[in-house]
């Protein structure tokens, strides 16, 4: 895939206001820790996650979808009637049906004659919505448009905790361990042909994916699909049945991290090989590198495998863990803000996703 008028226009985020070390989390596991004869610190030890962000106790992931989106467009020239695409991209979402992308809209006034939609590939949703508008755009059937995402990890890191505690066993501690990693946020990218202003800049050049779904199993969020317990009594209350089939349909993720790990490495190579072939430039000629956010151990084998220098990488995960789709863009906005990201840089962004799924972008700053 490559592009010749397509432009990262501006991207803005919204940070949740809550901040949770992981030493929070791990006094709320002491008993989990004293049964598996952990010592404190471990969490911090395996992830390299200081802490992460949550949101307030019922907050709408649409309202911080909406946040970011304003940002966004404050800092570019395009309003929200020039917006003919809107689409919403994180794993987590307001309800099944219909869209999010549709409140996302709503609230921004959105014009009727844009197209408004919801996409989800797990932590490459903000990529693929990216590549999405970006074809509409070299195709010439739209000027603008705007991928918006918003995760949140409260309630998922409060289900696996309490999982915890319950079980207080090896196995159960394996498959939480990336869920604790959680952190959330919210990010919304403007895509447009270049038209809204003079100043060019962040160019995409090409993108490259490989897949490999035959690892599809290794990652999972969801709801669990048991029966409606039997401890629901004959002739219960309608409170009792409800809070019955709530526990039946609980959230649940479940994380094979050593098998993700060794994967998601074997599938980065491949597509990274596919990428640099594709986009022309070679692997010294690419100045910097942003990767999805998952953790120290991640990061260092993935760069370590692409032979690329841990300098030229911008990570975010010590403070904000893994935001999902919202990490590798998030990033990127921040690491601009940092200086790091520089005009003229020839910029590589790197996600994976569960899948297993990895997308590669290269934008010249």
């Amino acid at each position: 895939m490559k592009y010749s008028r397509v432009y990262l226009d501006a991207i803005g985020y919204e940070l949740p206001p809550v901040v949770v070390s992981t030493e929070e989390l791990e006094t709320r596991l002491l008993p989990v820790y004293e049964a598996l004869k952990f010592n404190a610190g471990q969490l911090l030890a395996w992830t390299g996650i200081q802490e992460r962000r949550w949101w307030e106790p019922g907050f709408s992931v649409a309202e911080g979808a909406t946040l970011a989106a304003r940002k966004a467009l404050d800092r570019s020239n395009v309003t929200a009637q020039d917006l003919e695409v809107v689409i919403y991209s994180a794993v987590c979402r307001e309800q099944f049906d219909p869209a999010t992308a549709c409140s996302v809209a709503a609230k921004l006034g959105v014009g009727s004659n844009a197209l408004v939609y919801d996409i989800s590939n797990a932590c490459l949703g903000v990529l693929n919505g990216i590549l999405d508008i970006a074809n509409r755009i070299e195709l010439g059937q739209i000027r603008a448009g705007v991928v918006v995402s918003c995760e949140t990890s409260r309630e998922i890191n409060d289900t696996m905790i309490a999982e915890l505690l319950k079980r207080k066993n090896i196995e159960t501690f394996k498959d939480s361990l990336a869920t604790l990693t959680g952190g959330s946020g919210a990010v919304a990218v403007v895509v447009t042909d270049g038209s809204f202003s003079s100043e060019k800049r962040r160019k995409l050049i090409a993108a490259s994916a490989q897949s490999a779904a035959e690892h599809h199993s290794l990652c999972r969020w969801g709801l669990t699909n048991e029966p409606i317990p039997d401890f629901i009594p004959d002739g219960a209350s309608p409170k009792q049945i409800i809070q019955g089939v709530i526990h039946a349909a609980r959230h649940f993720m479940t994380t094979d991290s050593v098998a993700v790990l060794k994967y998601g490495v074997d599938l980065g190579m491949r597509t990274w090989k596919n990428f640099v072939g594709k986009i022309g430039w070679t692997p010294d000629a690419i100045d910097k590198v942003i990767c999805h956010q998952v953790g120290a151990p991640h990061r260092d084998s993935v760069l370590k495998a692409l032979g690329i220098s841990l300098h030229k990488d911008y990570s975010t995960f010590p403070f904000l863990g893994n935001i999902g789709t919202v990490s590798l863009p998030l990033t990127a906005a921040i690491a601009e803000e940092r200086k790091f990201l520089l005009p003229g840089d020839r910029v590589g962004l790197l996600g994976i996703g569960s899948g297993l799924n990895c997308l590669m972008l290269g934008v010249e700053w």
